[in-house]
């Protein structure tokens, strides 16, 4: 075999033994769980945005960012709820580039997977301490979900996670909210089917016992835009393709029918600067439409301290080293203007 095993790494219990999270956090993140919970039943209409960097690559700059996102969530939080965006695994088309802060803790270091679990779960935990609002992250690798399980109100499957198995199982047995992505290929059946499997009850193996899950009734779809053959990328957020969505809910035995549109990737062509204009029109499409106004729940949307992007290296503060994103100002306005919708 080729595999090295370069050692053995501490197993999730032993890693939040080791940094704990405080009582009174999860208390706040049981009360947090619970609006989020409500808007994707139905119960709330407030709506949901998920709002942060592309990848979380520096504990002081994600502090400083959802320290910002806490003060404004205070002025909106009769009609939004603010979700930061803290991702700490980083999916790469080719396997090459910054992959994460559980990777690399340093971008600029090599690889430390010890170090990465310690950073993300530190970094989580902190955010939560300086914003009072628990956040999102991506789940890359299902078996990593035990090192962060108790900090998170939200997961995301990518649109390259989402047609796997292991995920979609694993999924089954979260109690947050998780938004499975269309596949790049744009194949919404392949998102549904996700989901339908998502909700229902399972047994596998994971981390090496059998197990058994209930099904997360608050699994739901997130439209990101496709690439056709050619390589061209399509967007999904239009208000044909959400009344298209509408439909294909309404032939299946779903629970909590929802969406979340990421407002980056295809359906922006990543132009960061798109989010705003597709924002704005994911919000008059629901003003339209009295179903895609209950069917779409919130929006994602690429943000961080400096707008657009750099290169691992680069030095600037708080600008992303993955996909660009939009500045802070930008961002702000944004937000005040969802609220007003």
């Amino acid at each position: 075999m080729s595999f090295e095993f370069i050692k053995k790494l501490p197993t999730p219990d032993e890693i939040r033994e080791q940094i704990p999270f405080p009582a009174e956090l999860a208390r706040l993140k049981v009360q947090r769980d619970q609006e989020i919970r409500d808007v994707i039943t139905g119960k709330s209409n407030k709506f949901l945005v998920i709002i942060g960097p592309c990848s979380a690559d520096n504990e002081d700059a994600v502090c400083e960012y959802v320290s910002r996102l806490s003060k404004v969530n205070e002025k909106v939080k009769d009609k939004l709820i603010l979700i930061p965006r803290i991702y700490t695994n980083k999916p790469r088309t080719t396997g090459e580039g910054y992959k994460g802060i559980i990777h690399q803790p340093d971008p600029e270091k090599k690889p430390d997977f010890l170090a990465g679990l310690i950073a993300m779960r530190k970094m989580q935990i902190h955010a939560i301490e300086v914003s009072g609002l628990t956040a999102a992250d991506e789940m890359l690798y299902p078996e990593n979900w035990g090192y962060v399980s108790d900090l998170l109100s939200y997961v995301a499957i990518g649109a390259r996670s989402v047609e796997d198995q292991q995920h979609r199982i694993v999924v089954s047995g979260f109690d947050v909210p998780s938004g499975m992505k269309n596949p790049t290929s744009g194949n919404l059946t392949v998102m549904l089917n996700s989901v339908y499997a998502s909700q229902h009850p399972h047994s596998f193996i994971y981390r090496g016992y059998e197990v058994k899950t209930n099904g997360n009734e608050l699994a739901h779809t997130v439209l990101r835009g496709s690439t056709n053959k050619h390589g061209s990328n399509l967007p999904n957020y239009h208000y044909e393709d959400l009344n298209l969505l509408l439909k294909l809910y309404e032939e299946r035995d779903l629970k909590n029918p929802a969406t979340i549109i990421d407002a980056n990737h295809s359906n922006s062509n990543k132009e960061f600067e798109q989010q705003i204009r597709i924002v704005k029109e994911v919000m008059h499409s629901r003003k339209l439409n009295a179903d895609i106004h209950k069917l779409v729940k919130g929006v994602m949307i690429e943000s961080y301290l400096e707008e657009g992007c750099q290169k691992v290296g680069g030095g600037v503060y708080g600008k992303s080293i993955t996909d660009p994103c939009l500045g802070w100002e930008a961002s702000e306005r944004l937000i005040y203007d969802i609220a007003e919708y």
